[in-house]
């Protein structure tokens, strides 16, 4: 992949694709007796691998854009197929390594652009002890107040044996147009409580979850495989999106607000010049079956 950025510390391998949006492209396991055990979904980190940064928004924005002091900003669909804004510019865009050791990489975005938004941002990926951290952090360069928000998107492959557990309180439902259209506690839907490790729904997921506490494990017990999942603090909404048992993978994403927030609330105004960070750490371990 022309300009990745390999990093390693002998117990996991970590490739970046600075070019599309400093995305993660591949996350492996090594040493565990073999051939490397992907932790997150291999590819090259367009989309539907690997894992991107959402910056500075997370998923949808509805109505063509949204209304803060007294003004309203237009914001136009950016991902052909989508009838709406999803996820921001950073995803999209190139980005620069400004700086690299075996186990640690550095990339920045100088001029993040979509709708009102004028942004830099830059994201630190470090291995240690085969764990990954990863924090993201983005600066308002607009000239005026925005609200805005972060997150995560990680690919995670889904097997016969995977489990999940994330802890919530709520789930939001969605309509056709993947938008929000309630919310309701997480028992009334027992096959999303995740409280306990079960396996994933059969059926379609596509929704926010909040109330989360910001840790969640993943069991992949066809591998042999768990890996803990732990966001700071502003990240406490997930968004679980499985299609289907036999999509081969799922998404979980720690993000800063619910879908739509722009018609709603839990994004972070920053004025011009401020900042707001987020951060993700996957950890794993070897279980044995049984």
């Amino acid at each position: 992949m022309p300009g990745a950025v390999e990093l390693s510390d002998g117990r996991a391998r970590l490739v970046l694709a600075p070019e599309k949006g400093a995305a993660i492209a591949r996350y492996d396991a090594l040493a565990i007796g073999g051939e490397p055990v992907p932790l997150l979904k291999p590819g090259d980190g367009i989309g539907t691998s690997g894992c991107q940064l959402l910056v500075p928004w997370s998923n949808r924005i509805s109505g063509g854009g949204f209304e803060f002091d007294a003004r309203f900003h237009a914001v136009a669909p950016n991902v052909p197929g989508e009838a709406f804004p999803i996820h921001g510019d950073g995803f999209q865009k190139p980005w620069r390594l400004a700086r690299q050791t075996d186990t640690e990489a550095e990339l920045v975005l100088d001029e993040g652009a979509i709708g009102p938004y004028r942004y830099a941002a830059s994201v630190t990926y470090a291995l240690q002890d085969g764990a990954l951290e990863a924090r993201v952090t983005v600066e308002n360069r607009a000239g005026m107040r925005l609200p805005y928000g972060l997150g995560f998107h990680p690919w995670f492959p889904r097997g016969g044996k995977t489990l999940l557990k994330a802890k919530a309180k709520r789930v939001w439902l969605e309509d056709e147009r993947h938008l929000p259209v309630g919310v309701v506690p997480v028992g009334e839907r027992p096959a999303w409580d995740f409280a306990r490790p079960i396996p994933l729904p059969q059926g379609w997921v596509n929704n926010a979850f909040d109330g989360w506490d910001g840790r969640a494990s993943i069991a992949q017990l066809d591998d042999g495989i768990k890996i803990t999942l732990s966001a700071s603090p502003k990240l406490d909404v997930y968004i679980l999106y499985s299609p289907s048992p036999d999509a081969g993978f799922f998404c979980f994403e720690p993000v800063s607000h619910p879908v739509d927030a722009h018609h709603g609330e839990g994004l972070t105004v920053l004025g011009d010049g401020q900042t707001m960070s987020a951060t993700m750490r996957l950890e794993w371990a070897v279980v044995r079956a049984g």
